[in-house]
Formats: structure tokens, C-alpha cells, sequence
């Protein structure tokens, strides 16, 4: 199935022989077609997807985007004024619906970037971040309790 990243690729590969004017032909009716901007320039990773064709995504030029990555609609890779340069996002990361990835930042390989999250520091390896501004999320013990019960940890299924 043909979706942005496909244009991407025919843009990009055109562009490497030279014809930039094609390349950008090619760009704009993915941009018609998927409301998706993605730059010929930009550098992106084999096995990297787009969610649901690459709809609503925008790309900065000088993004990089590494293997295996999933960018979900509506997902931005941007700059950040007055800051220069552009996101470097490692292999293997997933990015939710609508996650803006703004300014010279880092993902590392394996992060996880939660839906509308706004990522505008660096995140680590393997982390996961959420919110506005985007920050990682702590894993912490949960206990169930039934209405009437007070302080005592609930189990299900238990006596």
C-alpha cells in the first residue's frame, strides 16, 4: 500500500539524483493526499511505520528517525525557536497520536512517547514519557480496596 512514508521514499530517492524540483512535486501531493509533510531531506529508518498512512504528520527536514519506529497520526517532529536543529529519534521507539517532539532533543532506542505528550528534553532509553511538558513516567505499586474497607489491600478472589 502506497502511504506518505512511500512518497517519502520517491521524493528522497529522487533528490539523491538531483531532481530536486520532482522531489518536491512528489512531497506536495503527499501533502494533498495524507496531510502529511515529510521532506525529502529528512532521514528516516528502514522498518519505520506511519500510523494509519502518515496522516497529519509533519516532519522537520533535518529529522532523524531511526529503524523500526512507529510515528502515529497527527505525531510532530519539529523545531523549537529559537533553538537550532531538529529531533534525532533512535530505533525502536513508539510515538502516540498527536506527540510533538519539538527541538534539538534525543530519543533514545526503545522510548515510548504517550499520546498528546510534548517531548522538549531529551528522553532515555526504554523510558516512557507523558504530558505536557513530557515527563517519565514512575511505576508504583496500586492496591484494590472494596467500598467500606479502609487501609487493607484488596485481592480479588480472596477470602
Amino acid at each position: 500500500m502506497f502511504d506518505a512514508l512511500g512518497f517519502h521514499k520517491v521524493a528522497s530517492g529522487l533528490a539523491g539524483f538531483g531532481l530536486e524540483r520532482s522531489a518536491r512535486i512528489v512531497s506536495r501531493v503527499a501533502r494533498i493526499l495524507f496531510s502529511a509533510h515529510i521532506p525529502p531531506e529528512a532521514r528516516i529508518g528502514e522498518g519505520t511505520r506511519l500510523g494509519y498512512g502518515g496522516l497529519g504528520i509533519i516532519v522537520h527536514k533535518d529529522a532523524v528517525i531511526g529503524r523500526n519506529v512507529l510515528l502515529s497520526p497527527g505525531v510532530v517532529v519539529g523545531g523549537r525557536a529559537p533553538l537550532h536543529g531538529a529531533p534525532i529519534i533512535e530505533d525502536d521507539v513508539k510515538i502516540g497520536v498527536g506527540a510533538k517532539i519539538l527541538g534539538p532533543v534525543r530519543i533514545g532506542a526503545g522510548a515510548r512517547i504517550g499520546a498528546n505528550a510534548v517531548v522538549i528534553d531529551d528522553v532515555l532509553p526504554g523510558d516512557t514519557v507523558v504530558g505536557i511538558p513530557a515527563r517519565p513516567v514512575t511505576k508504583r505499586a496500586r492496591t484494590l480496596s472494596f467500598p467500606g474497607e479502609s487501609g487493607r489491600p484488596a485481592v480479588r478472589g480472596a477470602a
